[in-house]
């Protein structure tokens, strides 16, 4: 509890977890419905992705990664989705791809993305069917054109949002889920700029931490986001997503990318001298923003971004505690905490 004396008051504890609630494949070839019972995955062939995708074709390319290409897909019914073409070239990657499949099939949260349908194809690659997030991931909106700059508020509600979902993976969810990779990049945000967690590649299931063997230990996750008390140990646990969901709130602060490729800067050391010292807080905000946000909620943002990244992974709060101090000091929220709502006008 020493974490919310920090802040200057009692933890109340919320009860209630979450139910299991399970997809089940169906191999009836009705059209995708984006609002679908509850429970249940359409199946669609290689075949007919294909096809809503135009076979594929480069007008229709999202992202591509290393070791995966998204496509959009127009269904039947006229609903989009992102067809996630993963590499099944090897072993490793083709037990990474049954992993995040398992885990998506077992997941539903509002600020997760959802999951529509899946396709293991033996030419084309293992393929994921989520539904379509139009508004770009937070890196792009952050660190791109910036051709939309986004709100204070909304930043508030992004890293709310966040919370939330790791908070239902780590709490609420029967699974015990770390996701283990939690960066910009990976949270897509809606047409209202609501966040949409996405990318189950590195996510670790079970409820207790799991030590990868000195020897041929490859590490996961991105430069800038990255537990170090990971990097030395080998140690996955949750408070790996709390070190990370501190490095995005820096971001949503600040407007600087959590690392630079550019000079191998992390913004935490940048950021070090501020988060020593919060009432500097302004010298940090993002100056695209023009002054207008609230001082006093980024002073409490940077005083929980400072507890998420303590070097000692036992001071940082969990998700539940992060939740609570900022339904407490963030009044930007509060209508989604007093109405409990998810939609956000923008």
């Amino acid at each position: 509890m020493a974490f919310l004396r920090c802040f200057g008051y009692k933890l109340i504890r919320r009860g209630g977890v979450a139910d299991a609630r399970v997809f089940v494949e169906d191999d009836k070839d009705d059209e995708l419905d984006c609002t679908t019972i509850k429970g249940q995955v359409t199946r669609y062939t290689s075949c007919e992705l294909k096809k809503f995708t135009m076979n594929f074709s480069t007008s229709k390319l999202i992202a591509c990664g290393g070791f995966s290409t998204v496509y959009l897909a127009e269904f039947p019914n006229s609903t989009l989705g992102a067809v996630k073409i993963m590499d099944s070239s090897s072993e490793r990657l083709n037990r990474i791809y049954k992993q995040e499949l398992d885990i998506l099939l077992q997941i539903q949260h509002d600020n997760i993305v959802k999951l529509l349908d899946h396709c293991d194809d033996a030419e084309l690659g293992n393929m994921l069917v989520f539904e379509y997030v139009p508004n770009g991931t937070l890196q792009d909106k952050l660190h791109g054109k910036r051709d939309t700059i986004i709100p204070w508020r909304n930043r508030m509600t992004v890293a709310f949002q966040l919370a939330q979902a790791i908070e239902y993976l780590h709490d609420k969810c029967p699974l015990q889920i770390v996701h283990s990779d939690i960066k910009a990049s990976n949270i897509l945000l809606d047409k209202q700029f609501n966040c949409k967690l996405c990318d189950f590649g590195s996510a670790k299931m079970g409820f207790s931490s799991s030590v990868l063997p000195p020897t041929n230990r490859m590490m996961l996750g991105s430069p800038g986001y990255t537990d170090p008390h990971y990097l030395r140990t080998g140690i996955a646990s949750k408070k790996n997503d709390i070190y990370s969901f501190g490095a995005v709130t820096l971001e949503l602060i600040s407007g600087v990318e959590a690392f630079s490729s550019d000079t191998g800067e992390r913004l935490i050391s940048k950021a070090a001298p501020i988060l020593n010292n919060v009432s500097k807080v302004a010298e940090m905000v993002d100056p695209s923003l023009n002054g207008d946000y609230e001082l006093e909620e980024a002073k409490a943002m940077a005083s929980l971004a400072a507890l998420c990244l303590s070097d000692c992974s036992s001071l940082r709060p969990s998700a539940s505690e992060i939740l609570e101090v900022m339904r407490s000091r963030i009044s930007s929220i509060s209508f989604l905490c007093s109405a409990d709502k998810k939609v956000l006008v923008y």
